[in-house]
């Protein structure tokens, strides 16, 4: 956990509107009055946190920066969808002006060449660089995390990220599989260690090469997790024993729900962990220990990714550049934790 008292200048926003809280960070007349911009974005990170007043989860630094922080209470996600969310957010522009609903598209050559906060800081001066997942990958980024437009450098993505919808769980057969549920030991994933570790470190080395720089940065940190598969530290899983994990208080399918606006999950039913449950789609349910399960396992998941910020800034503490940089901590949308449950 953070260390309680701090001359911190962070205007954390959780789950919320990033505008907002840069405005202060806006370029001014030289690069020594303007602030540095540290903007964190945990995938699918719903409102599961003690600064949301959830008793069960623990969150302790993403709560302390929030101690400290404008704490937005009523903040909605443009789409719960990766790729429009982001867009969204990082352009300032809502779904409907970008054009982007799904992962199809590049707002540039399908909407309009509309600029990004990171490129609105890069051409005022200020070293932008990515690490992890903030654009969402692929064509709705151009391939390329919307550079060079956003970064004055490529953009950063651990090499452990291609492990992460493999057979790298272990079952409780003593194989690996493909699992929904992956709390793994470290020790034992190919190259030792996980995508959101490496994208701590990376950010981390980062911060120290520009404590030295004469410019101001803006670096963006994307974290992975609890975005599924849930695959993170075991020892995470034991702050969640199963008899303290409660089910969705509304797990049924709503009467006369349109089938359009059902979503059967099928990035869910593809996990070999799922897939032996054998069940029915669409509406198949869901066994109660399963639901228990997966719910422990992305509160273990939100734990881990708590670490992460915690060590990202102490580091920022530790190289004395807090007082001179601008927190933000969103997500690009929340997770739905609650299915189809059998009847009753």
């Amino acid at each position: 956990m953070l260390p309680p008292s701090r001359g911190l200048l962070w205007f954390g926003l959780v789950l919320g509107s990033v505008c907002a809280s840069l405005e202060s960070a806006a370029p001014g007349n030289s690069a020594a009055d303007a602030l540095n911009v540290l903007l964190i974005i945990v995938d699918d990170l719903r409102p599961s946190l003690g600064c949301y007043r959830d008793k069960l989860i623990r969150s302790p630094n993403i709560d302390q920066l929030a101690s400290h922080s404008l704490l937005f209470q009523n903040a909605f996600a443009q789409q719960a969808v990766c790729a429009p969310s982001r867009v969204s957010f990082l352009t300032g522009r809502r779904p409907d002006t970008t054009r982007l609903y799904d992962f199809s598209s590049y707002w540039r050559v399908h909407a309009g060449n509309f600029s990004t906060i990171p490129q609105y800081f890069k051409e005022n001066g200020y070293v932008t660089l990515s690490v992890g997942k903030v654009f969402h990958p692929g064509i709705s980024s151009n391939h390329s995390d919307d550079s060079p437009y956003s970064w004055s450098l490529p953009a950063y993505h651990p090499s452990s990220e291609k492990y992460e919808n493999t057979k790298t769980c272990r079952g409780p057969d003593g194989e690996l599989h493909a699992n929904l549920l992956c709390p793994v030991d470290v020790a034992d994933v190919p190259e030792g260690t996980l995508p959101d570790k490496q994208s701590t470190e990376q950010a981390i080395r980062l911060l120290e090469k520009m404590k030295t720089s004469a410019s101001p940065f803006f670096l963006a940190v994307g974290y992975h997790k609890p975005h599924i598969p849930f695959r993170y530290p075991k020892e995470f899983q034991k702050l969640y024993p199963l008899e303290n994990i409660t089910l969705a208080p509304d797990p049924q399918v709503p009467a006369g729900l349109p089938p359009v606006a059902y979503n059967p999950w099928m990035d869910i039913r593809q996990r070999e962990d799922v897939q032996a449950l054998n069940l029915s789609v669409p509406y198949g349910p869901v066994p109660a220990d399963f639901q228990r399960k997966i719910r422990q396992s992305y509160f273990a998941s939100v734990s881990y990714v708590d670490t992460q910020v915690g060590q990202l800034l102490s580091a920022l503490d530790e190289l004395q550049l807090a007082s001179s940089t601008v927190v933000v901590l969103t997500s690009d949308h929340g997770e739905r934790l609650k299915c189809p449950a059998p009847s009753i």
